[in-house]
């Protein structure tokens, strides 16, 4: 998952906010860098979504100004233990900026907003063949959890 051709970025030079319409580019770009090809006019609908929902959270990284990174976040009530888990359902980090600090810093501030939005826990999902990203999960403190199984629903 990293280059090594970055040098670590000091957690200064990130920073961290709330994604909005006019940054529809950006989030289509890293949407598609995760694997999930999307428009930019898609991005924008999909923003305005996660803006008009107090349970989630779409927060984007720039370094040096440009954005390289994006996380979104999902509450949700977990009623085998009676609390609320805080899911990340996406995080990427550009390729140029991996390696640098920013997946770890977008990680440490779910973790912020989870304990401030009450949740007890926080979860990540990863598709089984990112394999670099369970090592960089594994390494930021997470432990491997429940098996998910998914069946696919149609259009």
């Amino acid at each position: 998952m990293t280059t090594g051709a970055q040098p670590q970025a000091d957690a200064a030079d990130i920073d961290l906010r709330g994604a909005v319409p006019a940054d529809a580019d950006d989030v289509a770009a890293l949407l598609t860098q995760l694997g999930y090809p999307c428009e930019p006019a898609d991005a924008g609908e999909r923003i305005a979504t996660v803006l008009h929902n107090d349970r989630q959270a779409l927060v984007l990284a720039r370094l040096d100004g440009a954005v390289c990174g994006l996380m979104a976040l999902d509450y949700m009530y977990y009623l085998p233990l009676d609390t609320t888990t805080c899911r990340v359902t996406a995080l990427v980090v550009s390729p140029d900026a991996q390696g640098r600090g920013v997946g770890r810093l977008l990680l440490r501030d779910a973790e912020r907003r989870a304990r401030t939005g009450g949740a007890a826990r926080l979860e990540v999902t990863s598709a089984g063949h990112r394999t670099e990203a369970h090592a960089f999960y594994r390494a930021c403190g997470f432990s491997d959890g429940a098996v998910r199984f998914v069946k696919l629903l149609g259009d």
